[in-house]
């Protein structure tokens, strides 16, 4: 049974959470990872993107009213101006799935999360049994040895430069609600167009609806356009395993904002492209520069961004947090309950949503 807008009454007359006001703390209770939660038919999770970047849907939800209204993604330039700032993660996704086995001849899959030099890297690896320390693990025609664990990573030396491993043997890391093997198409598609910076294993997925023609719409109408890194981790595939949202543990994730993104910033509305440039803005108001482990959810005080442009987020996902912190618990719960009544598509390869807080 999908969600529908009656299902969700004032938050105050269900108990639930109240929404997010900056400044505003959760002092009564604990939060639970069950009150993020909504059920989705599954025929609306994107297996496959738009035609065209820009042909999605956009749903424009205005926090402070709650109003809700539909668009079309080409609408998009008409809702900026000269007095915003268009932030951009210019990461770019590397083809961090590696198929393979065991020298003893069980199968293997290796996810490179991060390279730590020309030849090391943190992967996870999946298998039936935990790889030793001293191991080797056998990919195409190369042996890749397993040096140690840290957490739940694994640090492997390969015998050839990582990035040309990847390109190689390495398949596009689609997320996994996508059921399709990776095609040639989402080489292309599950790539920003203005991708620069190797080192993401999943994309900026808000950014996926932009093409050439609507950043030249964008910069006509006055609005600057500026660029962070943020490199998308393997922890965005992760489900939260506890129950309470305070109990969770976000994974590291490596960023760099250049001095004329900070300069753009401190004059103009700021606009985040993404959860992953708002975690950036945000992590480097609070000090947090190089790497972030920052977790947004209802309570957080917002200190750069005013606006973002996001997709729809799993249930019960760190992402369907922030943009509760964002817009309010109960503005989300109304906005996904009319998504889903209006046929929206959901998650990477699905629409957009445009939150003014």
């Amino acid at each position: 049974m999908a969600l529908r807008p009656a299902d969700f009454e004032s938050a105050a007359s269900t108990g639930s959470a109240i929404p997010a006001i900056e400044g505003q703390k959760y002092t009564s209770r604990s939060m639970l990872v069950s009150e993020f939660d909504y059920e989705l038919p599954a025929d609306l999770i994107a297996q496959h993107p738009a035609p065209q970047r820009s042909a999605s849907r956009l749903l424009h939800l205005e926090a402070a009213s709650g109003r809700i209204t539909d668009r079309a993604f080409a609408d998009f330039p008409g809702l900026v101006d000269a007095r915003d700032v268009l932030v951009l993660n210019d990461t770019r996704v590397v083809k961090a799935r590696l198929a393979g086995h065991k020298a003893s001849g069980g199968k293997i899959e290796l996810f490179v999360e991060r390279a730590l030099g020309a030849r090391e890297a943190l992967a996870l690896v999946r298998a039936s049994h935990p790889p030793a320390a001293g191991s080797e693990l056998v990919i195409g025609d190369l042996r890749v040895k397993v040096e140690g664990r840290e957490g739940e990573l694994y640090k492997v030396r390969f015998p050839d430069e990582v990035e040309n491993v990847l390109e190689r043997f390495g398949a596009v890391p689609l997320p996994p609600y996508i059921r399709h093997p990776p095609r040639a198409a989402d080489a292309e598609r599950y790539q920003t167009v203005y991708a620069a910076v190797p080192g993401a294993v999943a994309a900026p997925t808000a950014g996926l609806h932009f093409d050439d023609q609507i950043i030249r719409q964008v910069k006509a109408r006055g609005a600057a356009v500026a660029n962070i890194t943020l490199h998308v981790g393997f922890g965005t595939f992760q489900p939260v395993r506890v129950d309470e949202v305070e109990a969770h543990q976000m994974h590291r994730e490596r960023y760099s904002i250049p001095p004329a993104t900070l300069k753009a910033i401190e004059s103009r509305r700021v606009l985040a492209v993404g959860t992953t440039s708002l975690r950036a803005l945000e992590s480097h108001a609070l000090g947090k520069d190089g790497e972030t482990d920052l977790f947004i959810y209802p309570g957080f005080e917002f200190r750069v961004v005013r606006r973002l442009l996001t997709n729809f987020h799993l249930p019960k996902s760190t992402l369907l947090m922030l943009v509760s912190a964002f817009a309010g618990l109960d503005n989300i719960r109304r906005a996904y309950a009319h998504a889903i009544e209006q046929r929206y598509r959901f998650f990477s390869y699905g629409d957009a949503m445009l939150i003014e807080r």
